[in-house]
């Protein structure tokens, strides 16, 4: 099949000269128009004989007949002409033609006959003067709706339509967007809970009999690429009922009003359709904690908000329409559509564990043709703390790379490529870095891994290279042995000693520091100080929450306010923990400088290193591995050297 071009867009000017040709087109047209029937009533108007000129025929007897159309005189002569005249209107005929001298005799031998025009002849006359400036006028108004709309203006008849919702509708009858619990892998207990009203929608007469009512508000919450919008729709596909789906952020718009507007027109079509779902995608957007208005609480987005919480309170009981929401911020929702009777029914739906994401990734390698060697478990275990949204990534970057290499199959090669391009971005081959900056680099990720090796609550190092990926002239892949769920004191001592590997390198090795380690940094100083202001993780400021995640007046965040002294204590304890993983990180290194060496010339011979090979090469300098041992999926050997063996490069470099 034919590949459709893609059309240019418009630049502006274009869309000026465009607009402007067919402006004047138009007006060219009408000026042409009013010359044909000018041109026509000149015409007629040389036909017309006076009435003077019909009086003096009548009396010498020329004059054999007369049509009286109201004004208009159709004059039939005895030899066979016929003629057009006008008389007065104010007057008849034979009034008009004695008073020009006409006698009776004469014009009684004239055969006159009055005929009355049709009925639409008669409303054209009457109603055409003003009729047709009607019709010009809208001519002109309907050609400029059009042209704002092919400028990629939206259309001015929008205008009519703003109170009207902008829901996005799917009949359950579609079987082509139709999505049910089998198309969503993992989430449980969310599927669990949410079966509980596709049965209420399929048979609501088995919970009113026993006096049961169902949730008419289901929240769901949970991070981004989780799942919260295919699950509303897995939903509707199970329960086989209409789908609403709309953004929260398109109630809103500068004219007051509108978005109310468009709630009451979404529940009131919802509720012609019943049994229904309603789903609100990132209501936070208008479900903001009230109270932060300039306008006395009266702007747009709390009048919209007040909309919706009227219409949930309006449901009747036998009404058979679930409003389903998704956010990723629950905690700064307005308490009144959190209470009984709204969003009383709320789904958590985490990130997939190992088990999860392998169910996600079969259902995403359905349409896809797999090579022998693919084990989609071995994925499973290097994507910790990937959302479902991740892994179809995942999957369709492995495919990508697949066709852009000419095969007709995904290879276990293609998706272990595909991890690192979704959680770094793509490979930068044209960044070509001088043999002094990749040195300062190779030094620079040893010292990420070295430390990631040693330290026992540190994650295991599963690649480090040179080679430039997303903005990271080179990166070391750390990734947790097993799904956690909760971090200690140690897992962050340990985390923020890692990423002072790469700075105490470069001060260490070359006397110097660049700018690379400037993003090490801030993660280091910004885990530190949660330590201190959230997880009371410090002796010194002891069990407190300094800061936290509440709402305050106004809708901001963190409205703890910390005292001078506070603060100050706060600011020396970051620094007490830095210091002492900085003095850890220098000591460590310090004494596996010798093994900092040889990894480091080594990953400049080869620029990736992948963990098995890294490994060896830790057991030849004694370097032992104290970190959480992890256990290697069937293939893993294989699969590394595979890996290594593609992307090494021969190439002579200077050794210390």
């Amino acid at each position: 099949m034919a590949q459709q071009k893609k059309k240019p867009v418009k630049k502006p000017e274009d869309i000026k000269k465009q607009l402007f040709s067919q402006v004047m087109t138009v007006l060219l047209f009408f000026a042409v128009i009013i010359m044909l029937f000018s041109i026509v009533s000149e015409n007629q108007q040389d036909e017309k004989v006076a009435l003077s000129e019909v009086a003096k025929s009548i009396n010498v007897g020329a004059v054999s007949g007369i049509d009286v159309e109201r004004e208009k005189l159709n004059i039939t002569y005895t030899s066979g002409e016929t003629r057009e005249a006008k008389k007065e209107s104010e007057s008849s005929l034979s009034e008009s033609l004695k008073n020009l001298g006409v006698n009776e005799e004469a014009l009684a031998g004239v055969n006159i006959k009055v005929v009355d025009p049709s009925g639409f002849v008669l409303f054209l006359e009457r109603f055409m003067p003003f009729l047709f400036p009607l019709l010009l006028l809208g001519m002109i108004f309907w050609f400029f709706m059009r042209t704002s709309k092919g400028a990629g203006g939206g259309g001015a008849m929008q205008a009519f339509t703003f109170g009207q919702s902008r829901a996005k509708f799917i009949d359950p009858k579609d079987s082509k967007n139709r999505i049910t619990f089998k198309d969503v892998a993992g989430a449980k207990e969310a599927k669990e809970e949410l079966t509980e009203i596709v049965d209420f929608l399929k048979n609501p007469k088995k919970f009113h009999d026993i006096g049961a009512e169902i949730p008419k508000g289901v929240l769901m919450m949970g991070a981004p690429g989780t799942g919260k919008t295919l699950l509303a729709r897995a939903v509707a596909g199970e329960a086989k009922v209409p789908f609403f789906s709309v953004s929260g952020s398109e109630f809103v718009e500068m004219f007051v009003g509108v978005g109310a507007s468009r709630v009451r027109d979404l529940f009131k079509n919802a509720k012609k359709e019943s049994p229904a779902i309603i789903f609100i995608d990132e209501i936070d957007a208008i479900g903001r904690t009230r109270g932060g208005g300039t306008g006395g609480g009266n702007d747009e987005r709390e009048q919209t908000l007040n909309q919706i919480l009227v219409e949930m309170d309006g449901f009747d009981k036998t009404e058979k329409v679930i409003v389903m929401a998704a956010t990723n911020r629950p905690e700064i929702l307005d308490p009144a559509l959190l209470r009984p009777g709204r969003f009383d029914r709320r789904t958590v739906i985490d990130l997939p564990d190992v088990h999860d994401r392998k169910a996600i990734l079969e259902i995403h390698a359905r349409k896809k043709p797999l090579t022998e060697d693919v084990d989609l478990e071995v994925i499973a275990k290097r994507t910790p703390g990937f959302s479902g949204a991740d892994l179809y990534s995942l999957m369709n970057e492995g495919a990508i790379l697949a066709a852009r290499e000419e095969r007709k199959k995904v290879s276990q090669y293609d998706l272990i490529r595909s991890i690192e391009k979704v959680m770094l971005g793509p490979e930068r081959k044209s960044h070509i870095l001088s043999e002094e900056e990749k040195r300062v680099t190779a030094y620079h990720e040893v010292g990420h891994a070295l430390m990631g090796s040693v330290l026992e609550h540190a994650n295991p190092i599963h690649k480090v290279t040179v080679v430039s990926r997303g903005r990271a002239a080179g990166y070391t892949l750390s990734i947790p042995d097993e799904d956690r769920k909760m971090r200690t004191k140690k897992d962050f001592l340990a985390e923020i000693a890692v990423a002072l590997g790469g700075y105490v390198t470069e001060e260490t090795i070359f006397g110097d520091v660049s700018t690379g380690p400037s993003n090490d940094l801030q993660v280091a100083t910004g885990i530190a100080r949660d330590m201190v202001v959230k997880y009371g993780m410090s002796e010194k400021v002891g069990v407190l929450a300094l800061e936290g995640r509440a709402v305050v007046s106004g809708g901001g965040m963190d409205g703890t306010k910390l005292s001078g002294a506070t603060q100050k204590l706060v600011d020396e304890e970051v620094a007490r923990i830095m210091k002492e993983a900085f003095d850890l990180t220098r000591k460590t290194l310090k004494k596996y400088e010798k093994a900092l060496h040889g990894i480091s010339n080594h990953l400049l011979e080869v620029e990736t290193l992948e963990r098995d090979e890294y490994e060896d090469i830790l057991r030849e300098y004694k370097v032992p591995l104290k970190n959480r041992a992890m256990l290697k999926p069937k293939g893993y050997s294989e699969l590394s050297k595979k890996t290594t063996a593609k992307t090494t490069t021969k190439k002579k470099v200077v050794k210390k």
